[in-house]
Order: C-alpha cells, then sequence, then structure tokens
C-alpha cells in the first residue's frame, strides 16, 4: 500500500516537471482577461434581470 502511494507521488512528480508553466506576464494578461470577460457578463446579466424585472412588474 506504501509503495503503490510513492510510486504516485514519483509519477505525479515526473508528469508536474512535464508540464510547461506560463510566464508572469502570461499569467496577469490571462488573469486581465478573466476578470474583463466576468465583469461584462455580470453586466449583462444585471440589466437582463433589470429588464425582466420591469417587463414582469408591468404585466403583474
Amino acid at each position: 500500500m506504501i509503495q503503490r502511494i510513492v510510486d504516485y507521488i514519483k509519477h505525479v512528480y515526473n508528469e508536474m516537471r512535464k508540464v510547461t508553466w506560463p510566464t508572469r506576464s502570461e499569467l496577469i494578461n490571462s488573469t486581465i482577461v478573466v476578470i474583463a470577460i466576468s465583469a461584462i457578463v455580470a453586466v449583462i446579466i444585471f440589466v437582463l434581470d433589470l429588464l425582466f424585472s420591469n417587463i414582469l412588474q408591468a404585466i403583474l
């Protein structure tokens, strides 16, 4: 059982060495894109919610 755990950790370590990690600037750019898209989607959902709320209020 212990040997299987050790083998697993070795395999994980070897795979992690193969990973190409992003540079700091790539990471910052990707983070900015994610935040910007999240903000845009939040604004769209907010506007749609207001719109549908007003339509429903007018109907009732």
